[in-house]
């Protein structure tokens, strides 16, 4: 069985998909851009504000599920260019400390809203 996450605290889905999914004892939270759920907007243009926000936009649907950045097991980053890869990366580090998940970072053509910077993350409940 599926249960369907959602909260006012992170952006709303702007196509046919949900926040996230909990399945069982996982929690699929979707790519998150770094929209400000407040606003509706996309926050300034630089990968260290981005990263931020989409990491902030990922706890938040987290924490709609019960959960925390520490029940993450695995992390997707896609980038816009991986030149910006070291910044993201201390962005990233500041939000995981210890115990870091799984992670891949792949460079993408485009991304929606043209932000730099998406990350989507898998939690064990």
């Amino acid at each position: 069985m599926k249960q369907i996450i959602s909260t006012q605290n992170a952006p709303a889905a702007i196509g046919p998909y949900s926040q996230a999914i909990r399945a069982g004892d996982l929690l699929f939270v979707s790519g998150q851009i770094p929209v400000d759920p407040a606003t509706g907007e996309v926050v300034e243009p630089t990968i260290q504000a981005q990263a931020k926000r989409s990491l902030e936009n990922v706890k938040a649907v987290l924490e709609a599920a019960g959960a925390s950045l520490d029940n993450v097991v695995k992390t997707t980053v896609f980038l816009k260019s991986m030149d910006d890869f070291v910044e993201m990366n201390r962005v990233y580090q500041s939000f995981f400390q210890a115990d870091c998940p799984a992670r891949s970072a792949v460079q993408v053509a485009k991304l929606p809203k043209d932000v730099l910077v998406e990350i989507e993350a898998i939690a064990a409940l």
